[in-house]
């Protein structure tokens, strides 16, 4: 049986204020070692599809760092991991 509990996540914005998230999934590049994950604030677009959202995690402080992806390789990457994410269901 698959655990089915959702797993949340508070987003401090650059303003102070608080938005609650659902994680979807997290997962590390090896060869990197670079953290990423997935999550969603349950929005949908037009077609009805769940927005979600895709940050790299630093962990260098003392509180971790959500970062935008920047590098068209590194998109490359992620994408193919949400590729094969979305086939498994």
């Amino acid at each position: 049986m698959e655990n089915t509990e959702k797993v949340m996540m508070s987003i401090i914005q650059e303003d102070g204020s608080i938005d609650e998230v659902e994680v979807v999934t997290a997962f590390e590049f090896k060869d990197t070692g670079k953290e990423y994950v997935v999550y969603t604030k349950n929005e949908k677009d037009e077609n009805g599809n769940v927005t979600v959202y895709v940050s790299r995690v630093d962990r260098s402080g003392s509180t971790p760092q959500l970062l935008g992806v920047e590098d068209e390789a590194e998109w490359n990457r992620i994408k193919d991991v949400l590729r094969k994410l979305s086939k498994k269901d």
